[in-house]
């Protein structure tokens, strides 16, 4: 019996062993197991920021080597996904699913290959028996860069659909740093007109940090170019390829608003998330800026190997056209009556369709610098008076035949105002004839009648601050302000467009187009952008008086310049705003003729009727030549 026992006993006991045995395995192989994948899960985490240095690896060098492979994918972003493990004792397989996000949001992904092996008690990265461990079909040692296929550009259209800008020829200017030297950059600066000693020293800074890029100077189209191309090829080191690029008829149609495509900038470079790279040519400013992820569509992408072998690849997507409701002719004949009138000071002409609200042309000039026929900001004058006049008209405040004397000065509030040049009119004088005369003094002794948000009502029917800047199409577009007044000087500034009274030329043509439409439309430029507003009516009675004295200020006022313009009757207001003393004054003059609104600015001249009104009558008798 006892020694039953101890049989049963013994037995007993080695079952424990083995058993403990057993379980002692079979819990040191799952450590193993998870040891593998913690190792494989570091892996994959370690490609998210493209640095594998801390990556334990079976041979040394292989995180250098994963640099190098993939530098030519420069900023594209990166992860990786890791599979199952399957161990074979002290080796293990898995794979890992890559995603790379390349420019334009492309997503490149594929399954590579893990092994793995146990040295010790670490688990290590070893390579494939063959190829790269980076991506499949990728040799040893080899490497992947980015290729970009350039898709066809969009057009900016005018009102009849046909492109404003169509692609042309043009001649990038550079210059060798390798073989030029201080005299040939000396005498490109003069051939080309570009900033004295920019280009000598633009050389010596390459020279000096041993850079071989070429030096950009300046770009033709080739009706430019062609005259220079045997000056420009007697200089050694001066280089000059050919690009095409959206080109308007001529080098200043349209600008600054349509704007100019070129080689992207580093700055637009690092704010374009990617989008662009260095070499690229998009839209630098304008219509052509504002609408490049329209117009310029989205490249196609390659991912190459070093041999040449496409590993992923994307078709570029050709841009989009943008419409806008620019007038050629119109625009040619603004710029145009600028140019005739060779102005010294910026100026601009910007015209309006009357029956539809939609702008026919924007001129600037310099037709550098910024868009002062549609975002910039000035004291109106006395065409403000136009608004002033509905105010007046819709309040009841008078009417175009009652008498409202015109004397030399009139005071509110201690502060005296006078008209032009001190003029006045005697005698019993209708109110619209202080209109065609442009009477400051009669405005503003009718002023403190109005309460003090008329005048914003008033401006705001009529389509100054109605808030279309918002849906005209073009960044910047400032559509006025005309604050509440407060009575007094400040009410009495206002009348007259003075105080904090603010238009742009555009702001003015839409009141001009107003009164010529009978209804307020807000105006538009890049068509897809506003919608389909509805015309808001005006008074009918108060419009059909304001057309009657603006026709009487050309007849018999301020403007009897324009008479006889060809087209027919024009019908409009001057305008003379002071900003500053000892400024000239801005000179104005806007209104209508048929179908067409229009503004004139002149920044600094005589008086609206003297120095704006002329420039007015030229576009008008440009604009009606067959």
């Amino acid at each position: 019996m006892g020694r039953r026992w101890i049989w049963v006993a013994t037995v007993v006991a080695v079952l424990a062993a083995a058993a403990g045995g057993g379980w002692w395995w079979m819990s040191r192989e799952h450590s193993r197991d998870a040891a593998a994948t913690a190792a494989l899960t570091r892996y994959a985490a370690a490609w998210h920021g493209k640095d594998l240095g801390a990556v334990p690896f079976a041979s040394d060098g292989a995180a250098k080597d994963f640099t190098t492979a993939v530098a030519g994918l420069g900023s594209a972003a990166v992860t990786a996904r890791p599979g199952t493990v399957h161990r074979d004792g002290t080796r293990a397989t898995a794979s890992l699913e890559v995603t790379w996000t390349l420019p334009g949001e492309h997503e490149w992904r594929y399954s590579t290959p893990v092994r793995l092996v146990e040295r010790g008690e670490r688990w290590l990265v070893t390579g494939p028996g063959d190829g790269s461990p980076w991506h499949p079909e990728l040799p040893a040692g080899g490497r992947m860069s980015l290729e970009r296929s350039a898709p066809t550009r969009g057009d900016l259209l005018d009102r009849a659909g046909r492109p404003l800008m169509p692609q042309g020829t043009v001649y990038q200017v550079q210059l060798d740093p390798v073989r030029a030297d201080a005299a040939g950059a000396a005498a490109l600066e003069q051939v080309t007109g570009v900033t004295p000693g920019s280009v000598v020293k633009a050389l010596a800074d390459r020279k000096k940090s041993g850079s071989q890029a070429p030096i950009p100077v300046i770009t033709y189209r080739e009706s430019d170019y062609a005259p220079r191309k045997a000056r420009l090829d007697a200089i050694t080191g001066v280089i000059a390829p050919s690009a095409t690029q959206p080109l308007g008829p001529t080098r200043t149609f349209g600008q600054p608003l349509l704007g100019t495509v070129g080689e992207v900038t580093a700055e637009i470079v690092d704010q374009g998330k990617g989008r662009y790279a260095t070499g690229d040519r998009a839209g630098l400013s304008g219509l052509q800026r504002q609408y490049d992820a329209t117009l310029a569509g989205t490249p196609g992408i390659a991912v190459v190997t070093d041999a040449k072998k496409t590993l992923f690849s994307t078709e570029a997507v050709a841009g989009t056209d943008v419409e806008t409701t620019l007038d050629p002719t119109t625009q040619k004949a603004a710029e145009q009556a600028l140019a005739d009138a060779r102005l010294s000071v910026p100026a601009a002409v910007v015209a309006v369709d009357v029956p539809t609200g939609e702008v026919l042309a924007a001129a600037n000039s310099p037709s550098s610098g910024f868009d002062r026929a549609i975002t910039g900001k000035y004291p109106p004058g006395s065409t403000f008076k136009v608004a002033s006049t509905y105010a007046y008209l819709t309040r009841g405040v008078t009417t175009p035949s009652s008498t409202v004397a015109c004397p030399t000065t009139v005071t509110v509030d201690g502060r005296s105002f006078h008209n032009y040049a001190g003029e006045s009119i005697p005698g019993s004088v209708p109110f619209s004839q202080d209109f065609a005369h442009s009477c400051n003094t009669a405005f503003i002794s009718l002023s403190q009648k109005l309460a003090t948000t008329d005048l914003t009502t008033a401006a705001k029917a009529l389509g100054i601050g109605a808030g279309w800047a918002r849906t005209l199409g073009v960044d910047g577009a400032f559509d006025g302000s005309i604050p509440e007044t407060r009575k007094g000087t400040d009410q009495a500034a206002a009348v007259i467009g003075q105080a904090r009274d603010e238009v742009s030329p555009l702001a003015l043509a839409v009141m001009s187009a107003s009164v010529g439409r009978g209804t307020y439309l807000p105006p538009v430029l890049v068509r897809g952008d506003g919608g389909n507003p509805r015309p808001a009516p005006l008074d009918g009675q108060a419009v059909a008086q304001l057309r009657s004295m603006m026709a009487e200020v050309v007849s018999t006022g301020t403007a009897t310049v324009l008479r006889g313009t060809p087209g027919g009757t024009v019908r409009g207001k001057t305008g003379t705003a002071d900003h500053g003393v000892d400024e000239k004054p801005y000179a104005w003059f806007t209104g209508y003729q048929g179908k067409v609104a229009f503004a004139v600015l002149v920044e600094a001249g005589v008086s609206g009727g003297e120095t704006a009104a002329p420039v007015a009558k030229d576009f008008l008798t440009l604009l009606a030549r067959p």
